[in-house]
């Protein structure tokens, strides 16, 4: 059997997304729950109950690519995958060869998922880019117009602010994030929820407002991300493309990048 499929990892605080490539070409994607107690073998058989879930076998797999914002799992990442596909997976770090500068106080400090993002935004676009990933954390990331990585903005998500708010106030209900009926509710739920969506709403646009403003005259793509992009990029002003697969899709180019250097 040819090995000729890419299994990219992106491993966030909240959720584990995987994608597997045949070229440049997504066949599938799963998203799971990150917990940092997990163990090699409880990640291997999951990873591989997955692949078997859609009929496909886990020796299709040549290579392995990670990014991850949770140090505490990487080892049996790293495991699993050499145990349970037989590849040795590659993880973007601060010394990663991404093909774009990085002009950032400490560049230790920026996550990998961030720079994954800015990689796969600036390769497609070729443009000035801010890219905003709305995970546990909302980020906003700024590209310039020669590729290079000049800063950005991280704010607490939506889902966090919203169970800080339920978790503080004993009378108000756990609610879904949803897009309410009426701006104003008439009930509990519909008016947290419309506090909550309308409200991000405002943050996100009003955050982006001020990154146009401090760079006149550039003409930025707006693009968005994460689990929540589908929601807020429908109501936002500045959002112009959702990209749910952008990280996926910055861990392909960059493991690409390392096979042809």
């Amino acid at each position: 059997m040819t090995r000729s499929k890419l299994l990219v990892i992106d491993v966030g605080n909240t959720n584990t997304v995987l994608g597997l490539y045949e070229g440049t070409h997504l066949d599938e994607h799963w998203r799971v729950a990150t917990s940092p107690q997990t163990t090699t073998d409880e990640l291997g058989v999951l990873y591989r109950a997955l692949f078997a879930a859609q009929g496909i076998s886990s020796e299709t797999v040549g290579a392995a690519i990670v990014s991850s914002v949770v140090p505490p799992i990487d080892h049996a990442v790293r495991r699993a995958c050499r145990r349970y596909f037989g590849v040795e997976a590659e993880f973007v770090g601060p010394h990663s060869d991404i093909g774009i500068g990085v002009r950032y106080d400490n560049p230790l400090e920026v996550g990998a998922d961030r720079l994954v993002n800015a990689v796969a935004a600036y390769t497609r676009w070729k443009q000035p880019c801010i890219i905003i990933d709305f995970g546990t954390a909302t980020t906003f990331d700024v590209v310039d117009a020669s590729g290079t990585y000049i800063g950005g903005v991280i704010s607490p998500g939506l889902g966090v602010s919203l169970d800080a708010l339920i978790a503080r106030a004993a009378k108000l209900p756990k609610v879904e994030i949803r897009k309410p009926d009426s701006i104003m509710g008439t009930n509990t739920v519909a008016a947290i929820q419309s506090g909550a969506v309308y409200g991000y709403i405002g943050l996100v646009d009003g955050i982006v407002r001020r990154i146009l403003d401090a760079h006149p005259g550039i003409a930025f793509k707006v693009v968005a991300t994460g689990g929540l992009a589908g929601l807020i990029g429908q109501e936002s002003t500045f959002i112009e493309t959702v990209e749910p697969f952008l990280t996926l899709e910055g861990l392909r180019l960059i493991h690409e990048r390392g096979r042809s250097h």
